[in-house]
């Protein structure tokens, strides 16, 4: 049976419906906004794993190129791999909902939003966050849902409400806004230096639209819900666990706060094998083996937060506003056009800036058009800077993490008028505990001001973390620059990326039920103190665009003429084919006259702008010009005095005496001045040696 709700939203209804399409799936929702429409569908496996202690989630948000009437380009024309947008909506989309399942419930989920129709008004991604909430929550899996997603602008001081491709491209503001009717759960977006209380504001105005849309479905799961399946407890307990506990905790309490990273893995890993050694009868079965371990993560979990909360004491010594060391360089490697090298504590990035030009740019095709970038950032995280063995690969978390940097430093690249370069930085994550995302926006800051790219401001990142007793928040604790402990056993995940004017990038990740507009402004103004600890120090190594590398493509424009380009291309391309072979550059024209032109040297460059200087001038009589003699004639000599423009120096205008021979003065290829005598009424150009000479010398003094 069909099922159908909807709720308007200015002018339009948004419709969510269940019971005509994917019947066959746990749960599916069909969503319509405007002429934007996305498929959800969840499955759950049969097989039940017990004692399971995680949410084995996966999200695959994909969208359909016939969505907007278009055919795949290139040679496949079948969609193909996921693209990056798919990949970020699909985190966009796992990370509010994924701490709302049921470890306990023991079965693999899979979660489906296709994108099936857009409008090219509406995007189709807070659309997908509603409709896989949707299909969960109608669906016979158990979920402490549902949660909604809604898009918040800043737009010529006012705040716009899912805003359309349009407004989202003029406003100040952009953020993502998930959660449930009680409070949000992830946060992200980037901004043009906008002011914390702009952030704040949009935070506010997110939370009336998140809960309307909750309530629109579970008005939709009254009418269509399943029963729920059952979880799968495991029924066992832990044998000895009180005396396993009161033997750890002293021991944890001692190896938690040792000294780094690795030193205090190793001492948790010491004091659980020592423990262990007085049960291994026990531990030998694999249920009591993973109880035990449990048992260990929950003892870690309470000491961090006890210590935080009673002391002020973090596990590496910090108090809670308190920094890692900082340590930049710059110039790091020697043939690469920039480079940087930002180490905070023990997490450290090398961030390598490469320079390079028009047809290197990022070409986008998907249903939202084609386009192109001309500033990229590519994120890598080896599995050498963990200590660990496994494949180098690109995953989710690469794109996501390479996205929130990108988006950090965009703001402040220049635009392609002031600095025609594609830009693009690859940040090699070397070691990490906490927060590579923001190493990375500093690192790469670092490295574009070494490559000579004219930033207009600085920018740098930091990662905030939250404890608290519980959700009376009776006691919490803010935490500046996190470690990958307090990441993995804290409360939220907030990393705020700016200016000292303003933020410029941030995403937030919460795991309780949300947090108050209190803790919110608290955060981010110690989050602001923390940005501006980090830029004091980021300003005492480079403030300024180094010159531009010797290794970097040369990089000049001119403005023509518009009917000039004709002039300049030649048939068939015939011109401007010729100067590129003969100066060994690219030159690319554009319909408003502007040409542009890309050399591996300075020198290739300025040579092959006189020539289209050349080709685009007309020439003026009275002017001296450089030319290159072409062909001899017993009358005189064919001067090239600009390309592809001949004149004739006549033999009577090479000397004032009399000249018998015109290979006398003159040889075919050299490069003599010539005076522009006339432009007669057919357009011939008549040109004087002798009067070039005269005219210089009498200059000369």
């Amino acid at each position: 049976m069909i099922q159908r709700v909807t709720k308007k939203i200015g002018d339009t209804d948004l419709i969510l419906e269940t019971g005509k399409i994917g019947k066959q799936a746990n749960g599916c929702v069909y969503a319509q906004f405007g002429g934007t429409a996305v498929i959800a569908t969840v499955c759950a496996s049969s097989n039940v794993t017990e004692g399971m202690d995680f949410v084995p989630v996966t999200v695959d948000y994909n969208e359909k190129f016939y969505a907007a009437g278009k055919i795949p380009g290139g040679f496949v024309k079948r969609e193909g791999r996921p693209k990056d947008k798919e990949i970020l909506v699909s985190r966009l989309i796992d990370r509010p909902m994924r701490p709302l399942f049921e470890p306990t419930f023991g079965r693999e989920i899979q979660i489906v939003p296709t994108c099936v129709s857009v409008d090219g008004k509406n995007p189709p991604d807070i659309l997908a966050v509603i409709a896989a909430s949707a299909a969960v929550t109608i669906s016979d899996i158990p979920f402490h849902g549902p949660v909604a997603g809604v898009r918040v602008c800043y737009l010529n001081g006012e705040y716009v409400l899912n805003p359309t491709y349009e407004q989202i491209e003029k406003s100040q503001l952009e953020i993502v806004v998930a959660g449930t009717k009680d409070g949000f759960t992830m946060v992200e977006g980037g901004a043009n230096e906008a002011g914390e209380d702009v952030m704040l504001g949009a935070l506010e105005k997110a939370q009336d639209f998140i809960r309307e849309m909750c309530i629109l479905q579970e008005e939709l799961q009254k009418l269509a819900g399943k029963d729920k399946l059952p979880l799968a407890p495991l029924d066992v307990k832990l044998e000895n666990a009180e005396a396993i506990e009161a033997e750890a905790v002293p021991l944890m309490k001692e190896a938690c706060f040792q000294k780094g990273k690795m030193t205090r893995g190793n001492a948790v890993k010491a004091v659980k094998k020592q423990v262990a050694e007085h049960y291994k009868e026990q531990l030998e079965d694999d249920v009591q083996a993973r109880l035990y371990d449990a048992l260990f993560d929950d003892i870690q979990y309470k000491i961090l937060r006890s210590s935080i909360l009673d002391k002020g004491l973090r596990i590496d010594g910090r108090g809670t506003e308190d920094i890692r060391p900082i340590t930049c360089e710059v110039n790091v490697l020697p043939r690469p056009h920039g480079s940087a090298l930002f180490t905070r504590g023990e997490t450290q990035s090398l961030a390598v800036t490469t320079l390079g030009t028009a047809m290197d740019e990022q070409v986008y095709d998907d249903i939202e058009g084609d386009r192109s970038e001309n500033f990229i950032l590519h994120y890598n995280f080896p599995p050498y800077s963990v200590g660990e063995v496994g494949k180098l690969s690109t995953g989710r978390r690469e794109i996501g993490h390479g996205n929130l940097a990108r988006r950090s430093l965009a703001p402040m690249i220049p635009s392609r008028d002031e600095f025609p370069y594609t830009i693009r930085v690859v940040s090699e994550i070397m070691e990490s505990n906490g927060s590579s995302s923001q190493a990375s926006t500093c690192g790469g800051c670092l490295s574009l001001l070494a490559a000579g790219v004219p930033m207009k401001k600085m920018v740098a990142g930091i990662a905030m973390g939250l404890i608290t007793d519980g959700p009376q928040y009776k006691k919490y604790a803010i935490l500046s620059d996190i470690l990958g402990e307090e990441d993995h056993l804290g409360d939220m995940d907030f990393k705020v990326a700016g200016t000292r004017d303003g933020i410029t990038g941030f995403q937030m990740d919460i795991k309780i039920a949300g947090v108050s507009m209190d803790i919110m402004r608290k955060a981010l103004d110690q989050a602001k103190r923390g940005r501006n600890h980090i830029l004091d120090i980021m300003e005492k190594c480079i403030n300024k665009p180094q010159p531009i590398s010797q290794y970097a493509p040369k990089i000049d424009s001119l403005k023509i003429p518009v009917d000039k380009i004709g002039a300049l291309i030649g048939p068939g391309g015939k011109n401007v084919k010729s100067l590129c072979q003969q100066y060994g550059v690219t030159i690319n024209t554009d319909d408003d006259g502007t040409v542009t032109i890309y050399g591996k040297t300075a020198i290739s460059t300025d040579a092959a702008k006189a020539a289209v200087k050349g080709i685009c001038e007309d020439p003026e009589p009275g002017t001296i010009y450089n030319g290159t003699v072409k062909r001899i004639m017993d009358f005189g000599a064919f001067v090239e005095i600009l390309p592809g423009k001949e004149g004739l120096c006549h033999i009577s205008k090479l000397s004032r005496s009399r000249v018998e021979k015109v290979t006398d003065v003159l040889k075919e290829g050299q490069v003599i001045p010539v005076k522009l005598l006339e432009v007669d009424k057919m357009g011939r150009l008549n040109l004087s040696y002798i009067d070039a000479i005269e005219d210089q010398a009498r200059k000369n003094g």
